[in-house]
């Protein structure tokens, strides 16, 4: 989800990757939140050692993207969105699947699987960038359009999809 006019200084860091920048939350020994961010965000160091374990984590991801995280994600999100956030993370790398797949394969509606991908916590966790529409790129984070589709079209295309 975009920061859109979000409190940065609720981020425990924000870090640069080769998309841009990207904000952590983390508390508890736990990931919160991580978050696309528009260009431009100014970025700041983490401010506990579980976003500074994520930040590691997530900048090591650039060099071998199969790596598991090694850092707990806190339990988030109703059974459902939790069911569709499996159902994500199963598709490999390079690999894309459709709304409508996914929501036949967990007997529901392409629009539940899409608001569920919107409201993933955990992007790139959770690479929700590999669900599109039946027609194309889809959207993605909540964008139909702008620089949050131009962090899409780089992943897939980082992770050999395009």
């Amino acid at each position: 989800m975009p920061a859109g006019g979000a409190d940065m200084s609720t981020f425990d860091a924000i870090i640069a990757l080769p998309f841009g920048p990207f904000g952590i939350r983390a508390r508890d020994g736990h990931v919160r939140e991580l978050v696309f961010l528009p260009p431009g965000t100014p970025l700041h160091d983490p401010r506990n050692a579980t976003a500074g374990a994520a930040a590691h984590a997530l900048r090591a991801w650039i060099e071998a993207p199969d790596e598991p995280f090694p850092v707990p994600l806190a339990p988030c999100g109703t059974p459902f969105r939790r069911r569709v956030w499996a159902a994500i993370a199963a598709i490999p790398r390079g690999r894309t699947a459709t709304y409508g797949e996914l929501a036949t394969s967990l007997g529901s509606a392409p629009r539940a699987v899409g608001q569920a991908c919107g409201a993933n916590p955990f992007p790139l966790i959770v690479p929700c960038h590999r669900v599109t529409s039946a027609a194309g790129l889809g959207g993605f984070a909540n964008a139909r359009e702008g620089w949050l589709l131009e962090v899409k079209r780089w992943l897939l295309a980082f992770e050999g999809a395009l």
